[in-house]
């Protein structure tokens, strides 16, 4: 492993790269053309994220509960303001597009005013009977004014089904075929079939159609993910690109610097199709992100060859002491970059393996094209003009550099003051932040498909699915006894304002009786024993259309779902709502004969979100200890995994106490800041020490002239790079995604903190602790060169 820093070794891929220019060349060639020919099989993703691994406990009860009644999540409502259908020609354009969408194949079935059906007896009461309400398209407003009169007043099985509780929307409910369901066919259907038929329904009758449904919310949402692939791509690509030309004034310099990152992209997309991954809302930011990262190694290997060329105008010796000078300082900060992302690996969520997998890949990538590309391409072309290198003397920047070595100097105390007071308001802070686990927060808020949402929300008191799962261990779930424990729970459930009026086999059970008694909504109620035993003559001599329990029973009879919706709401209200309904059940369930199970998408997702903050608490203190033991490994000294550490901590706690402050609260997406920014945070600290160890060495150990060597060499690079991340970085909030734009902007932030620690606060601290961190012994026979003394090859 040592090997691997030594200077003989850089020196060797130096010319090993020089030597072999075409032939590097090519195979880069052919590389990007075989992962080219890879793009074909990337797929986007048809399901909504699952945070936990499959083996969890919640998954299982979830597979369990699907593995009984099938998927969920396969209804589409569309909804409409009962004051909207006022007359009876909207009414029946209303009923003819449910009608025209039950012609799909792709359709299952559709419950709608068109087709709701009314359990009633007979003629001589021998037996139950299915009819519609709506035998026939209506002819006239009075004929609209007593078909809603029935509904409203006379059907209460289909509250809070196919109208609100006040009556103030009617829905359409379109179930898609559990078998297409996370597929790309209802991608397909709903893109290409569903959408323009009600969108062209909606212009002729001037109606504003509100649309949801998990199958829906998810083809949108994947729909707008792909759509910002694009807008990312050129945006992180302008942004970068156009800094960088603003710092070197060399479009030579900054076209270099495109194609090796767009090289990057496609190897991303590439990588993607060949190893299977689906794109997600996280593995659909790497190809920006590679941009944004690839676009500093250029600054460091360009930067590097234009100050060589200026110190002495040899090109070969320029190039070749930039492989050999950079090469390994860069290596290491691509790999402590790889590795912030490589910890999502021991999350043990499918969505953040996939992601660290190969967004570390994509790194280390794009460090060897920037590696080999920028050096060869250069090598074919003429020196750098005096023009292309008046940067490296731009007044601003030195003043810059020079105002951080001020401070380093005479103002240590103030910094180190300043560093403690914004530690302990970022200790405040964090102790203000909150933690979502919402299914919807992160969905783009300017969509209407998220309006509609909220829309339902408030009419239905809820539309994230939460189903409860009841096994009766000795008897039918059917049996009166059973049917009075889950109307119980059912009685909870309304007195619940998060969540919505449920369903289940107690209002099938409730719509028999009332069809008993005449259709009397007075009825609508559970069955006396006596009305019980009646009511089972009757349904053993009627035909297998009446059976409304084949959504709420599965085949063996013993097992019920419940199905209400919740609100959504933060995660604190979330468990203590959960919290009490599992107090509730407890206390009309006995565990000695039933066994019930709380599931459905939306507590899946709140229980995946808690997961993963405790994973990647775990994986980030993973990449803190990896950093640390390479600190411990390069300087053999504890204090300097103390100096090394702390400016790299202090921002993430910045931006976590930022995060309690503003009220942004910890889910998904934001959790991911903290592992992504420490592992390209520590870069500039790699940066900074790697060349104060060099100066030590060139200085004869003298720690001050070391020190302020070392922030005049790299002080500079450092602040581009910093600035190009920070700009690069920023674009992410240009998504209408709430987590993308979160994390844009808290890495930013978090980016530019570090940049100010590692300036001011690390060259500081070693200073202060200059006797006890930096001595001749300590140093003089280092265990990783990193980067060597200016020798040349000739010279050694």
């Amino acid at each position: 492993m040592q090997k691997l820093f030594s200077f003989r070794f850089w020196n060797s891929i130096a010319r090993l790269i020089l030597r072999n220019r075409e032939v590097i060349l090519a195979l880069i060639v052919i590389a990007t053309i075989a992962l080219a020919t890879q793009w074909k099989h990337m797929q986007f993703t048809h399901t909504e994220a699952n945070l936990l691994p499959d083996d969890h406990p919640v998954n299982e009860e979830y597979n369990k509960f699907l593995d009984k009644f099938g998927e969920e999540g396969n209804l589409i409502i569309l909804g409409v303001e009962n004051n909207n259908l006022d007359n009876y020609q909207r009414f029946n354009a209303w009923n003819a597009l449910a009608d025209s969408l039950a012609t799909f194949e792709e359709v299952e079935l559709v419950l709608s005013t068109s087709n709701l059906p009314n359990l009633t007896k007979n003629s001589d009461n021998t037996q139950f009977i299915v009819k519609p309400v709506l035998q026939e398209p209506l002819k006239n407003d009075q004929e609209l004014a007593t078909f809603k009169k029935k509904l409203f007043n006379d059907l209460p099985f289909y509250k809070n089904l196919i109208y609100s509780e006040n009556d103030s929307v009617i829905r359409t409910a379109v179930y898609i075929k559990k078998d297409i369901v996370n597929t790309i066919l209802r991608k397909d259907f709903i893109i290409d079939k569903f959408q323009p038929i009600l969108d062209q329904y909606a212009s002729d009758n001037q109606l504003d159609i509100k649309v949801s449904g998990m199958p829906y919310i998810r083809t949108l949402n994947a729909q707008n993910i792909v759509d910002e692939i694009g807008m990312f791509l050129l945006a992180a690509l302008a942004i970068t690109s156009g800094i960088f030309f603003f710092f070197f004034r060399s479009w030579r310099a900054t076209f270099i610097s495109i194609v090796t990152v767009v090289i990057g992209v496609m190897w991303a997309f590439g990588l993607l199709g060949w190893i299977g991954y689906e794109i997600t809302v996280l593995t659909a930011l790497i190809p920006p992100l590679i941009i944004v990262i690839g676009i500093p190694n250029c600054i460091f290997l360009i930067n590097k060859y234009q100050q060589e060329i200026k110190k002495h105008g040899n090109q070969a010796k320029s190039l070749q002491r930039v492989i050999t000078k950079v090469g390994n300082a860069t290596l290491m900060t691509n790999l402590t970059t790889a590795s912030g992302f490589a910890t999502f690996i021991f999350t043990e969520s499918k969505l953040l393996v996939e992601f660290g997998v190969v967004a570390s890949i994509c790194i280390i990538a794009i460090f060897l094209l920037s590696l080999m590309i920028i050096p060869i391409i250069y090598s074919y072309l003429s020196i750098p003009k005096e023009r292309h290198l008046k940067h490296l003397g731009k007044t601003w920047i030195n003043k810059f550099v020079d105002w951080n070595e001020r401070m380093v100097k005479r103002q240590r105390i103030p910094i180190y003051i300043t560093s403690v007071v914004v530690l302990i308001l970022s200790f405040i802070g964090i102790y203000q932040i909150k933690v979502s686990g919402s299914l919807i927060e992160d969905m783009p808020k300017s969509m209407q498909f998220y309006k509609d949402i909220k829309f339902f929300e408030k009419s239905f008191d809820g539309i994230m699915p939460l189903e409860i799962l009841v096994h009766s261990k000795n008897e039918k779930v059917t049996s009166l006894k059973t049917l009075k424990r889950l109307n119980k729970l059912e009685e909870h459930i309304i007195e619940t304002p998060e969540l919505s009026r449920p369903m289940s086999i107690v209002s099938a059970v409730k719509f028999s009786k009332q069809a008993h008694y005449g259709g009397d909504p007075e009825y609508f109620d559970l069955p006396s024993t006596y009305d019980a035993v009646t009511m089972s003559k009757l349904v053993k001599k009627s035909s297998n259309d009446i059976s409304l329990m084949k959504s709420f029973v599965d085949s063996t009879g013993q097992n019920a779902r419940i199905t209400t919706f919740m609100k959504d709401m933060g995660t604190d209200r979330m468990e203590r709502v959960e919290e009490n309904l599992r107090e509730k059940i407890k206390t009309i369930f006995p565990e000695e004969r039933y066994e019930v199970t709380l599931t459905g998408k939306a507590l899946v997702f709140q229980k995946g979100t808690n997961y993963l903050i405790n994973n990647l608490i775990l994986s980030l203190s993973l990449a803190i200890i990896l950093i640390a033991v390479f600190m411990a490994w390069m300087f053999k000294s504890l204090r300097m995994i103390f100096v090394s550490l702390v400016p790299n901590l202090l921002p993430l706690l910045i931006t976590a106490g930022l995060m309690g402050y503003l009220g942004v609260p910890i889910k998904p997406s934001t959790i991911l800041v903290f592992s992504i920014a420490f592992g390209i945070s520590v870069d500039d600290t790699i940066h900074f020490l790697a060349k104060y160890r060099q100066e030590l060495i060139a200085n004869d150990w003298k720690i001050k002239r070391s020190v302020y060597g070392a922030l005049k060499e790299t002080g500079v690079s450092m602040f581009y790079t910093s600035i190009v991340l920070f700009f690069g970085f920023l674009t992410f909030t240009a998504s209408s995604f709430g987590g993308t734009v979160a994390l844009g902007a808290l890495v930013s932030a978090t980016l530019l903190f570090a940049m100010a620690a590692n300036l001011l606060l690390l060259p500081s601290m070693l200073l202060s602790l200059e006797k006890s961190i930096a001595n001749e012994r300590t140093f003089k026979k280092p265990a990783i060169p990193l980067i060597p003394p200016a020798v040349d090859e000739e010279e050694e």
